[in-house]
């Protein structure tokens, strides 16, 4: 509690603030994360300010402006910006942090804030949400006289200069197909392409918060559209965007989507150093053979962008990536970017000559799921993981604990983690051949119904 005001701590999750807006998030607890944020900011220093195409990001990063403020901290209001840039713009322009008000690839109704630290850090789990959610749960918020003041600035000018500086097209002229998902990359992408001479097909360009194409989140149900699209139009390369542009679906030009283990296996085989490769435990065994095979040091890590930054940072990493369609790149201090993801793609093919296609058909190929999702209370979703994690430790020839359980049998494995941003728990599987596949989903399912049955009953 903060006076009369309530703040749901299940909004402090994993790696960022996130909650239904109205409901979960108000524009008054906003103010008060915020001003908790420019507490452990030292209540001084410069926070850049930016937002989503979400229709209450405007009110919301008011809010944001006017906590920072009366907490002592000046704000550079930066406006619609892709998460990516906001990051970029904070170590760029050598800010003491950063606050994007963004719920990413969540529905419309939904919203939250990514805390950037001076590095173009996170806030999250062990690196600093405790201190937040205790100093906004806990009226623990340093009271200044100073007011700060509020600026304008335009990012955008600057994060594509230097996206252009990191990229270099071949002759090869290339068409590609972009949905935007109506989200904040349909005003910065576009620029870029002209510059490069990138002929572009654009679908749900209009940056609409109520994302009226289809949902923020690019995966088979979502993309079908580009699918059809990069078919008919003989289109190099298909990409799709998220709602904040930190993750891109590529689709090759046969309308085939890529997961995002096998797009990092791509990047990995046009890599111009060699060095650790980091990959989520969600991964296809058979990026770990193209790492090793392109003479790079495979490392698994847990689910999750902060722990992925840290990680490329700390091991020293040249790429990194997720099976969500996350691509870290260390040219870029670790970030995430999807636009420059597309851009390094539409590199390696101008370059190579050689069609998308041809290259992920030389990737090796195992039966897999894509991840499969059960609706599960965030306060049991642990607990079940846990009671799963025990049960699988009797049946599979070993497990490990990396980010929720991973199983491993002789012919296959199984992944069963909570998701760090929804009430769900998630589910991927690999096998040898597709009736072992099945085999192994079917257990699973089983497995995690009758356990959150249990807990609930």
């Amino acid at each position: 509690m903060v006076g009369e005001l309530s703040i749901p701590p299940h909004i402090f999750r994993a790696y960022d603030i996130r909650g239904v807006y109205g409901r979960d998030l108000r524009e008054e607890s906003v103010k008060v994360i915020a001003s908790s944020f420019a507490t452990m900011l030292g209540n001084s220093g410069t926070v850049l300010v930016g937002r989503d195409v979400r229709l209450s990001g405007e009110s919301l990063a008011k809010a944001v402006s006017t906590g920072l403020r009366e907490s002592g901290c000046d704000v550079v209001d930066v406006g619609i910006v892709p998460t990516p840039g906001a990051y970029f713009g904070v170590v760029y322009w050598k800010l003491k942090g950063g606050v994007q008000i963004t719920a990413s690839h969540n529905p419309p109704e939904w919203n939250g804030m990514k805390l950037i630290t001076e590095d173009g850090g996170t806030i999250s789990e062990g690196a600093g949400m405790e201190e937040l959610k205790k100093i906004a749960l806990e009226s623990k918020i340093i009271k200044v006289d100073r007011i700060g003041v509020e600026i304008s600035r335009d990012l955008i000018k600057d994060y594509v200069e230097f996206l252009l500086s990191k990229v270099k097209i071949g002759d090869r002229k290339l068409r590609i197909v972009v949905d935007y998902s109506n989200g904040a990359v349909s005003i910065v992408f576009p620029k870029i392409a002209e510059q490069l001479g990138l002929e572009l097909i654009e679908l749900n360009k209009e940056p609409n918060g109520l994302f009226p194409g289809h949902l923020p989140e690019p995966n088979e149900e979502t993309l079908k559209d580009l699918q059809k699209k990069v078919i008919e139009v003989k289109a190099d390369l298909g990409a799709g965007f998220d709602g904040d542009g930190d993750r891109v679906v590529f689709v090759d030009e046969k309308g085939r989507l890529l997961a995002g283990d096998i797009t990092l296996a791509v990047f990995v085989k046009y890599l111009e150093k060699k060095g650790r490769v980091l990959y989520d435990v969600n991964s296809s065994s058979a990026l770990r053979e193209v790492i090793l095979s392109c003479g790079c040091e495979p490392v698994e890590m847990r689910v999750g962008r902060a722990f992925f930054l840290r990680a490329i940072r700390e091991m020293n990493g040249v790429i990194a990536g997720e099976k969500s369609n996350h691509i870290y790149f260390s040219e870029l201090w670790g970030f995430d970017d999807a636009i420059y993801a597309l851009l390094k793609m539409a590199e390696i093919l101008s370059k190579s000559g050689r069609k998308l296609s041809e290259i992920v058909d030389e990737i090796p190929k195992y039966p897999s799921t894509p991840i499969i999702v059960f609706d599960c209370p965030d306060e049991v979703k642990w607990k079940v993981v846990d009671l799963i994690a025990e049960k699988l430790e009797k049946e599979a020839l070993n497990i490990n604990r990396i980010d929720g359980v991973k199983a491993y049998f002789k012919d296959g494995w199984i992944l069963i983690r909570p998701s760090n941003t929804m009430p769900q728990i998630k589910m991927s599987a690999e096998a040898s051949s597709e009736e072992r596949l099945k085999q192994i989903v079917n257990y699973g399912r089983e497995l995690i119904i009758k356990t959150i049955k249990e807990l609930r009953s």
